[in-house]
């Protein structure tokens, strides 16, 4: 009805009224479009620039200021289509006249926008060149917002030479011979190469500081962010990369990791803590129990971690005290707090003297052993130690200070957690018994071997647990024993005394002091391995028995105890046929017994294999590893490489304050012996199983191709849970593999909340370094062989 109603009072105009609101509609349209030209004009478009923060606000008000005049212009002009049509030819000149007006005062009044913006530019150059600083000014805001981008960018640059080389050697060496696994970096033109690197600084300094620069063909940094400014890539890459990622870890991305129910909680051992495979055991006469049962299949859930857990502290200080948190036992401070070996002192575990037999220090001990017999020669001669019945290792932690290294052992047994306070210190160690197995180690290898009070039944069965150490002991090299039968009368020490004599005699030992130390007040009898055949020879019986030639002395994975008596080696080309040169100069030799007419594991001649190892892993440390990942080296302590071949990269790390833990894969090449005589030491194991350590141990574990071998044979979740349970928690994994695998590691290392400092690709090659967190999952599971 309304509209009906308008539509009669407007059917009564006449056709002149009509005409002149027509002719008046027309004209304001036609201002209006001028009007809004005009505005427009004034006005300066949206720039995608960064600019400081006070002259975006100077800008966003003349925005502002604009949009509030356009409004009332527009409100102006609708109140004037009101107007009588008395007023209209009054409206129209004021129309006129306002928007003429209105023009210039806007045009006036935006002067003061369009000249700040100006002035704008103009500021930003005077005070770039006032302050001496570029466009990169403008960008340091944007670096800011992401602090460690600029180290990311120098690790992506090092990084990639690292694994450029590798690439290159590996073509070469497939064009060689065809049978090479590894990629190890060649010499390249190193004035071709610092030309390169200048080049990429130079361009960098033109991007903004948080731009990914791909400094070689193909590259690519993957960030913990995903927005990269200024740095675009093809489609074609980012599909193609996309869909090796979701193809790779498109489980494991997800993993819904459980939290381990075990009766040894915080503290468990897989291997040792099987009680299932304990509990079925026929006998326990030979420390069966202590020895490794590792379960069928590996556990995938993660281990505890102890409340009140905190970082371990720095060594040296690390060697006096560590947090009683930590390591949450004080039965051995109870047990064995006056012997000086532990004491509970407030938040902290002490550690103020060194152990049973050397109750006032462990310095004046090592010195009162060399003083004894000078040919031990601390950190000459005597280079590589094992220790067996360490305690709390005392006595390998002091010898550092006689840049010695020892390979210090327990089982995990009443003595509450004594190689856990070990590692905690910051001093090597292992869980393992002299039981019916032989070591994980290779034969010839140890300078010396130490037992002090460790109540080990030497002299029982034949002898067989010292022919044990007379296997993996040097030819030359020295048995220090600090035991009760040395020093006291007793009725068992003097039978233990004298069964000892006649197995060490039949050992071809020679007994070169016994002596008593008056300070700790105990004896210590030295005994020396020989050199040659020549006693063994001259015996009257011949027992203990030699080993028949097809017992490899190097075989130790799982190997029964026999009791027989290995030969020395002759020839010279044997390992062990002479001493080593001394250290340090033993390190970066090539040992005698590596022959040119031997291929090494890379395809080469092995005294090249050697040297390339070593070259490759000095320049790997150097550029990329000390420098480029933005690891606190101060913070390390323990070091594992979990895939070693020459030892190169422990090589490497040889001027840091610390040790690294070589461990030779029970499916790769045997070069085991060739760590040991650089002076190094090592252990053999399978990544299938678990390693013989208490958890959270390690500060930095570091595999080299090793997860891609591994998982062609078991479970690489059971691996990675295994990874998280001997890293301690803030600690470093550096991965090095191929593209796949790196993939699907970082999938893996997310799912458990570690943080992905850095991922690299290169062609085929990639490289991962991540760091572990404190992050546990709430849902736990119940491993049914770990219960008690």
């Amino acid at each position: 009805m309304a509209l009906g109603k308008y539509a009669r009072v407007d059917g009564r105009r006449s056709s002149s009224s009509y005409c002149s609101t027509l002719t008046i509609v027309v004209f304001v349209a036609l201002c209006l479009v001028g009007v809004w030209m005009m505005i427009s004009s004034s006005g300066v478009p949206d720039q995608n620039v960064d600019v400081p923060q006070e002259n975006k606000n100077e800008v966003k008000e003349s925005k502002t200021k604009r949009r509030c005049q356009k409004r009332s212009l527009w409100r102006g002009l609708r109140r004037s289509l009101k107007k009588k049509p008395s007023e209209e030819t009054k409206t129209e000149d004021i129309s006129e006249n306002g928007t003429e007006d209105g023009g210039k005062k806007k045009e006036g009044g935006d002067s003061k926008p369009e000249n700040g913006e100006s002035n704008l530019e103009g500021k930003d150059s005077n005070e770039n060149s006032s302050d001496g600083k570029g466009d990169s000014e403008v960008n340091s805001d944007v670096k800011k917002s992401d602090p460690d981008e600029s180290r990311k960018k120098s690790d992506s640059e090092e990084s990639e030479n690292i694994l450029e080389n590798s690439s290159e050697t590996k073509d070469e060496d497939k064009a060689e011979g065809g049978q090479i696994e590894e990629k190890i970096e060649e010499k390249v033109n190193e004035s071709d190469e610092s030309t390169g690197e200048n080049k990429e600084n130079d361009q960098s300094k033109n991007l903004s500081s948080n731009e990914v620069y791909p400094s070689g063909a193909q590259s690519e940094l993957v960030n913990e962010t995903t927005s990269q400014a200024g740095a675009w890539s093809t489609q074609a890459a980012e599909s193609k990369n996309e869909k090796e990622t979701q193809r790779s870890s498109k489980e494991q991305s997800g993993y819904n990791w459980k939290l381990c129910n075990v009766t040894a909680g915080p503290d468990y051992i897989p291997c040792l803590d099987n009680w299932k495979a304990i509990q079925s055991l026929h006998s326990t006469k030979h420390y069966e129990h202590r020895e490794r049962h590792c379960p069928e299949e590996p556990p995938t859930c993660l281990v505890s971690i102890p409340e009140g857990y905190r970082r371990s502290i720095e060594w040296p200080k690390s060697r006096e005290k560590i947090w009683y948190y930590n390591v949450p036992h004080a039965k051995l401070a109870q047990v064995k707090g006056h012997q000086n070996w532990v004491k509970l002192t407030g938040e902290y575990l002490t550690f103020p003297g060194g152990g049973t037999q050397f109750k006032y220090g462990a310095l004046h001990y090592i010195d009162f052993i060399q003083e004894s017999v000078p040919d031990v020669a601390w950190g000459k001669r005597s280079r590589v130690i094992l220790d067996v019945g360490c305690g709390v290792a005392s006595f390998g932690g002091f010898l550092f200070d006689r840049d010695v290294i020892t390979m210090s052992l327990a089982p995990k047994d009443e003595h509450e957690a004594q190689v856990q306070f070990a590692l905690e210190r910051g001093i090597p160690a292992i869980s393992a018994v002299m039981g019916t197995k032989r070591l994980p180690f290779p034969g010839r290898v140890f300078d010396i071997i130490h037992c002090a009070r460790c109540r080990v039944p030497w002299h029982i069965e034949g002898g067989k647990l010292l022919l044990e150490l007379n296997r993996v002991l040097r030819p030359g090299g020295f048995f220090v024993w600090s035991a009760t039968p040395v020093y006291q009368k007793l009725a068992e020490d003097v039978e233990i005394w004298n069964a000892m004599k006649e197995l060490t005699k039949a050992l071809c030992w020679e007994l070169v002091s016994i002596k008593k130390d008056t300070v700790n007040k105990v004896g210590v009898a030295i005994y020396r391995k020989p050199s040659s055949n020549e006693c063994y020879e001259k015996r009257s019986q011949n027992e203990p028995p030699i080993c028949p030639d097809s017992d490899d002395p190097n075989a130790a994975w799982s190997v029964p105890l026999q009791a027989c008596l290995h030969k020395v080696p002759v020839k010279e080309t044997e390992c062990g046929s002479q001493w080593p040169g001394q250290w340090p100069a033993r390190l970066d030799k090539p040992p005698y017994w590596l022959l040119s007419s031997q291929v090494g594991v890379y395809g080469k001649a092995s005294p090249e294999d050697f040297t390339a190892d070593y070259d490759h892993w000095k320049r790997v440390v150097k550029n990329s590893y000390l420098n480029g990942m933005g690891i606190n080296w101060s913070n390390v302590r323990n070091v594992m490489d979990m895939r070693s071949v020459y030892g190169g990269f422990a090589a490497a790390l040889k001027d840091l304050k610390i040790w690294v833990m070589n461990v030779v894969s029970i499916d790769s090449a045997d070069t085991l012996p060739i760590i040991y005589e650089r002076g190094l030491f090592g252990i053999y194991h399978d990544w299938c199983e678990s390693f013989s350590t208490y958890p959270r141990t390690y500060d930095l574990l570091h595999a080299d191709h090793l997860f891609s071998k591994i998982k062609t044979r078991c479970n690489v979740v059971s691996l990675v849970a295994e990874v998280d349970r001997i890293l301690r928690p803030e600690g470093k994994l550096i991965v090095r593999d191929d593209v796949e695998t790196i993939n699907e590691l970082e999938g893996l290392v997310r799912s458990m909340q570690w943080e992905v400092r850095m991922t690299f690709t290169k062609d085929k090659e990639g490289l991962l370094c991540a760091q572990k967190t404190t992050w546990r999952p709430e849902e736990s599971e119940t491993v049914s062989y770990a219960i008690a």
